[in-house]
């Protein structure tokens, strides 16, 4: 009997050792450089994930997603998109939509760099999108592009605040209103999953 029990153990373990699970990640972007270049720099499997950068407002995007959605193909498929100044019925819809059909959102209010910003301070007051980009520049010590390949590694050793922040952030909003809480982003919960399979 307590053999059995050890044995199980041992085979629980092994199940829950991420270094043996293979997922395959489907992640579909508003951007066709910031966000797709962000998330190619993760350091897992290329067999693991699939980043589209499709230059879409969110409904169409999570069109896109819904019509490339098979179980066999991908495990976890996630859109990646902004409030910007999409239509406040089109951003809701597209979330609504997403979530209907399975799909999982990465959404910023008001810019994808509001993640990056993250990384460095903990800012809870709404500002203009160009301010995004001074106050990157700021921390950066160097002129931010946006179409960066490096700004992963230069990220990565704050990561765990920006995450920290962003959950911290998401608090204030009772009850949630992606389209105004502004600013919120949910992009920490898809790096959560991706940071599963790192290698």
């Amino acid at each position: 009997m307590a053999k059995r029990k050890s044995q199980h153990q041992g085979y629980s373990s092994r199940k829950v050792n991420t270094r043996e699970i293979r997922q395959r990640f489907l992640i579909i972007c508003e951007g066709g450089k910031t966000e797709p270049n962000y998330f190619r720099s993760f350091r897992v499997p290329k067999v693991v994930i699939e980043v589209q950068g499709l230059g879409m407002n969110p409904s169409k995007l999570v069109d896109k997603a819904i019509e490339q959605k098979n179980p066999e193909e991908y495990d976890q498929i996630w859109c990646v998109f902004d409030r910007d100044s999409w239509m406040e019925t089109d951003f809701h819809n597209a979330i609504k939509n997403a979530k209907d059909a399975g799909i999982e959102i990465a959404y910023s209010n008001e810019s994808f760099e509001l993640w990056y910003v993250l990384h460095f301070e903990f800012l809870n007051t709404g500002i203009p999108r160009s301010d995004y980009l001074k106050k990157l520049e700021r921390h950066l010590g160097h002129k931010y592009a946006k179409n960066s390949d490096d700004i992963y590694d230069e990220l990565l050793n704050r990561q765990p605040n920006a995450i920290k922040n962003a959950e911290n952030l998401l608090k204030k909003y009772e009850p949630s209103n992606p389209a105004n809480d502004n600013p919120s982003t949910t992009v920490h919960r898809l790096v959560q999953q991706l940071n599963k399979f790192l290698q």
